[in-house]
């Protein structure tokens, strides 16, 4: 028999290689999709704040949760995890804790906004775009999953965006937002109070998964004021905070109060002007994320003077430090009784008063404040809330 010709003797090793890459590829069309990485990029226009530490920017609840949702999924690797946000003069592309950040360009129009929004969604390409609040860029994201054929996920941000508020004041956005929460393939409330909202005035179902934060140690500090932490936005209502420090001249008042993106500069130097004459309150304008949990641990009572919240994260924080909450409207759910970490006024200013000095009691102050940090152990650990998160993402993909 003739030898096999030079050439094909050169070849065969390439041959062998061949079928090994072929085979190899038919073992990845093998593999179930559940068991592939599953690309998720979430969209926080002001979520570059909390990665990289800086001072400037306004950074609230909303992005203090997308930050630890993103960081703690991105540490399973079954998970490839992005983020949209703003440019604050950051690189075009970024990574901590594993998440790949995309800037999109300084939003100076409504149509520069969308082209460089949904450039960076189409560049990204992910397989689930997660967005919390109703905003112009949460309907651009479902927009963008509609023709794109991806998966659109919400989170809803506070209560007026579930109990009908928003879509009844707001009109045209009302309207928008009616729409996106109509695109979406899941959305997650905060409370069970606004899932049943949600359910009779759009119709749509949602799953309550609360915010999730990390454990950290008790650690027992001094405790020497009466704290308040939050944007100067309206619905927040500081000015009660600083009407509630002259009202109560014997005690120390801490103001933790950035200025909020839809408060105007005259309002909030008027606040500012009237913080300062309350001789016992110190106004701080802003705190790095890393380092507001020390003031949380020094607090005594923690104050909330919101018209109206979802479930704020400063709830947590302070439940986490064993600070109790005195709380003049809100009350997720009535957990403030229920696990008996704080009291609620339910509106009434002179009932708000008289419970301030009773959780100033060192054995309510100390009651309160052990049985915040129980529940908040139970019910806000972020490694726990993740799982439940991984789960519906990959039943969606």
């Amino acid at each position: 028999m003739a030898a096999p010709p030079k050439r094909a003797i050169e070849l065969f090793p390439s041959f062998l290689e061949y079928h090994d890459v072929q085979s190899m590829v038919q073992q990845m069309d093998d593999i179930k999709p559940s068991e592939r990485q599953i690309n998720i990029c979430f969209i926080s226009l002001g979520g570059y704040l909390a990665f990289s530490r800086r001072e400037e920017g306004v950074q609230g609840g909303s992005e203090v949760d997308i930050y630890m949702l993103s960081t703690e999924l991105a540490k399973d690797k079954r998970f490839k995890v992005s983020l949209i946000t703003g440019d604050f003069g950051q690189n075009k592309v970024e990574s901590f804790e594993n998440v790949t950040i995309y800037k999109t360009a300084r939003l100076s129009s409504p149509l520069k906004a969308t082209v460089s929004i949904w450039r960076v969604m189409k560049e990204v390409n992910a397989d689930i775009y997660f967005k919390k609040g109703a905003s112009f860029v949460t309907a651009l994201a479902a927009l963008f999953c509609r023709v794109k054929g991806k998966f659109f996920m919400l989170r809803t941000a506070q209560d007026i965006e579930c109990n009908g508020v928003y879509i009844r004041e707001k009109w045209l956005r009302g309207k928008a937002f009616k729409w996106t929460l109509k695109q979406a393939k899941h959305v997650f409330v905060q409370n069970n109070s606004n899932k049943s909202h949600l359910k009779e005035t759009t119709g749509i179902s949602a799953t309550v998964i609360p915010n999730g934060h990390r454990m950290i140690s008790q650690t027992e500090r001094q405790r020497d004021f009466i704290l308040w932490v939050g944007r100067s936005t309206r619905v927040k209502r500081p000015e009660l905070f600083v009407r509630l420090a002259s009202e109560n001249p014997s005690e120390q008042f801490v103001m933790i109060c950035q200025q909020a993106g839809d408060d105007n500069d005259a309002a909030y130097r008027n606040l500012v002007e009237q913080a300062k004459l309350a001789a016992n309150l110190k106004f701080i304008e802003r705190v790095p994320f890393l380092e507001i949990m020390g003031f949380f641990q020094r607090a005594k009572v923690f104050v909330n003077t919101s018209d109206t919240e979802g479930f704020p994260n400063v709830f947590i924080q302070s439940c986490l430090s064993g600070t109790p909450i005195l709380s003049l409207n809100v009350n997720p759910d009535d957990f403030l009784n229920k696990y008996e970490c704080g009291l609620c006024a339910k509106g009434d200013w002179e009932i708000f008063r008289e419970m301030l000095s009773e959780l100033l009691r060192p054995d309510t102050m100390k009651l309160y404040g052990e049985n915040g940090r129980e529940y908040a152990v139970k019910n806000h650990d972020i490694q726990n809330i993740i799982e439940k998160y991984k789960t519906i993402f990959a039943e969606n993909t």
